[in-house]
């Protein structure tokens, strides 16, 4: 019993410190942008990341750049309609 709630606190701890862990209440649609939010900030945040993207891309690195941080805004496009009155 010790340590299910050791783990219990555990999570809690994480999903304070760590938005993107969601919780039980995180929708898929919130879920995905964070992901696609953390995986576009690691690349822009580790400059050998985004020398390969632009290479890939055939375009500068400050360009590419400039692309994956307005992508940032909505990664997965508008947020899907909510069904509350």
């Amino acid at each position: 019993m010790a340590d299910r709630l050791r783990s219990q606190a555990k999570l809690e701890q994480l999903q304070a410190r760590y938005v993107g862990v969601g919780n039980a209440f995180t929708t898929k649609y919130e879920w995905m942008v964070n992901q696609h939010r953390d995986t576009l900030s690691s690349v822009v945040g580790h400059p050998p990341l985004l020398a390969y993207m632009a290479t890939a891309l055939g375009e500068p690195r400050v360009q590419v750049r400039k692309n994956l941080l307005e992508k940032m805004i909505m990664p997965c496009g508008p947020p899907p309609p909510s069904n509350q009155f």
